[in-house]
């Protein structure tokens, strides 16, 4: 599958969203710092510097020997994957067992920034494994994660490529419908991530539900 190189614009798309989820991992800190997973003052000032290495290492992120870019991405994306995924489960305890205090409508803001945070990470995700992504190289082991729509009309879209546009609305539709509407993941990795955040997504909804309906009650 050839590459074409990724638009400036689709980069700084992608760090726009990058600080948009770091914004909603520290509004669930403020809002409650009980459902805040691990020392996250540091997770936070973790990923405020990952983000900036990026965006200075952005302009040479297509040489192959330049890991640091590489290594700093992969890094980020699973930290900051981490620190939600974390968060989530504290937010499903606290729900269930209902032993934090923390009043109904906290825990629902709380569980609305994981679910939001969750469906850009695993947009990045996507579009790092079946792209350049962050990384800026090729490093999936794979030709070809993801099956798109315009990929089986290729006498329609004869020089379509994905963007990061397309694996955050692949990401979108995954988790409101736990299932991709029009894109296949081809690989065992991307029905992995899918499958992962399906199911996380699927909690996440309906403790939202279950909240809201007391919240109303």
């Amino acid at each position: 599958m050839k590459i074409h190189p990724i638009k400036k614009t689709e980069l700084w798309l992608a760090q726009v969203v990058l600080a948009i989820a770091i914004l909603l991992q520290i509004a669930v800190h403020f809002i409650s710092q009980e459902l805040a997973f691990g020392p996250h003052y540091l997770i936070i000032a973790a990923e405020i510097g990952l983000a900036i290495v990026l965006a200075f290492t952005s302009t040479k992120r297509h040489e192959r020997r330049n890991s640091l870019h590489r290594n700093t991405a992969i890094l980020f994306l699973g930290l900051i994957s981490l620190a939600n995924i974390g968060s989530f489960f504290l937010v499903g305890k606290s729900l269930i067992v209902g032993s934090l205090a923390i009043t109904g409508y906290e825990l629902l803001l709380s569980a609305l920034a994981i679910f939001l945070t969750n469906i850009i990470i695993f947009g990045l995700w996507y579009w790092e494994i079946d792209s350049p992504g962050l990384s800026g190289n090729e490093w999936s082991k794979n030709e070809k994660d993801f099956q798109f729509t315009q990929q089986d009309l290729a006498s329609d879209f004869p020089d379509w490529q994905p963007s990061f546009a397309d694996y955050l609305y692949l990401s979108s539709t995954n988790a409101i419908n736990f299932a991709s509407s029009d894109t296949r993941p081809l690989t065992g990795q991307a029905k992995g991530l899918m499958g992962l955040q399906a199911m996380l997504s699927a909690f996440t909804l309906a403790l939202i539900v279950a909240r809201s309906v007391n919240i109303i009650g």
